[in-house]
């Protein structure tokens, strides 16, 4: 029953999609034959449907470099997609709208309908531009955060999430992203998953990424939680990736820091493609036999699970969000998580939680409305 549910919501969610890019496709044709009136429509078509199946194509066992191209191109595509589609959607309302109106004539002039061809061309275009751009940038955010008890004393944690390393342009990010997390200079740097795009062999170059992780510099290292898209086939290839790069991975197991802090990294609770066969677990008891006396920082992937953490922690670190990562997804993820960026804490007996954007991207390779960012998080002991 579950699989016959999954097919067809797949072909649900195929018909969808289909409808929408029939939609697009149609519309930017028409204009584009007023534009170029010997146009041929077959290649048109041909090099459309390319571009909508690209992405796909990214999953088929074909050489990894023609893979990450097709993966990419497809990418792309979406990113501008969706905003093809918001315009077209919009202009024609527009355009309905005053003919209704009578503002325009009937039928619709050919100058009306490559105008509003034009403009939808050029503000996708424009801001698909953008987020290309700013895909390629990393923000640095801060926060102060006071513990409620305990003699701690001033720790500075740097925080990054969602790597997605196997994507083309995050691995091309990742020594900005290492550089960047280094200038902060770290007490201690959490990862808080989605380290892998799905795929250990994805990587183009491990060894490469392995030597930049490895240049981290912090005080007391760098540690590590899984997320969503760290599990699959090449789950062991992951972990042993992580032991080469001097990443201290924590599957629901927790490490001290100094004889003064517990950093507790979660497994995740719905691994693409599994795990290895380990199981997320309740680790209230093993938190709560820490004790009182001794702070306590979760690593969390998914800030969906927050709730699950009371006074016995102090600070719950997220990302998996990406806050949306291209407008107006930001509004969806708002909508669907307590907190899907930023700092929230529910009362004064709950947590601190941080939910990072993330510093890659997942999908469309573009950021609009949304930062690449690493997160420095003082914790600050009251003076």
């Amino acid at each position: 029953m579950r699989i016959v549910g999954m097919v067809f919501g797949a072909m649900i969610m195929l018909s969808i999609v289909g409808g929408a890019n029939f939609y697009v496709a149609r519309r930017l044709y028409q204009w584009l034959n007023l534009l170029l009136p010997q146009m041929n429509a077959k290649i048109f078509i041909g090099i459309y449907i390319f571009l909508a199946v690209a992405m796909i194509l990214g999953l088929l066992p074909i050489p990894a470099a023609v893979r990450s191209i097709t993966g990419w191109i497809g990418g792309v595509f979406y990113g501008f997609f969706i905003y093809l589609l918001m315009f077209t959607l919009a202009a024609d309302l527009v355009v309905l709208l005053g003919s209704i109106a009578r503002i325009v004539p009937s039928p619709i002039p050919h100058i009306v309908l490559f105008c509003k061809g034009l403009i939808v061309v050029l503000l996708s275009f424009g801001i698909g531009s953008y987020g290309l751009y700013n895909a390629n940038q990393i923000k640095h955010v801060s926060y102060e955060v006071q513990p409620r008890e305990a003699a701690l004393g001033d720790v500075r944690i740097v925080l990054i999430s969602d790597l997605h390393l196997g994507a083309t342009i995050n691995e091309g990010n990742l020594a900005k992203v290492v550089q960047g997390v280094n200038d902060m200079a770290p007490d201690i740097v959490c990862i808080v998953g989605d380290i892998f795009n799905g795929d250990f062999n994805a990587i183009r170059d491990p060894a490469k990424a392995s030597e930049l992780l490895r240049s981290i510099d912090a005080t007391y290292g760098v540690y590590a939680c899984f997320g969503n898209h760290d599990g699959g086939r090449t789950f062991a290839q992951m972990i042993g990736f992580l032991e080469d790069s001097n990443v201290s991975l924590l599957n629901d197991e927790y490490a001290v820091i100094d004889g003064r802090l517990a950093l507790f990294g979660r497994l995740d609770a719905s691994p693409i493609g599994g795990s290895g066969g380990l199981e997320r677990r309740d680790i209230s008891g093993v938190i709560a036999s820490i004790g009182a006396d001794m702070p306590v920082i979760v690593m969390e992937h998914n800030p969906s699970r927050i709730n699950e953490y009371g006074k016995e922690v102090d600070l719950v670190l997220s990302g998996h969000s990406h806050r949306g990562q291209v407008f107006p997804g930001s509004l969806m993820t708002n909508a669907i998580f307590t907190v899907d960026y930023g700092h929230y804490q529910k009362d004064a007996d709950s947590p601190h939680v941080i939910v990072t954007s993330g510093a890659g991207t997942w999908g469309p390779p573009l950021r609009v409305g949304t930062n690449n960012e690493i997160v420095s998080i003082v914790w600050k002991e009251p003076r």
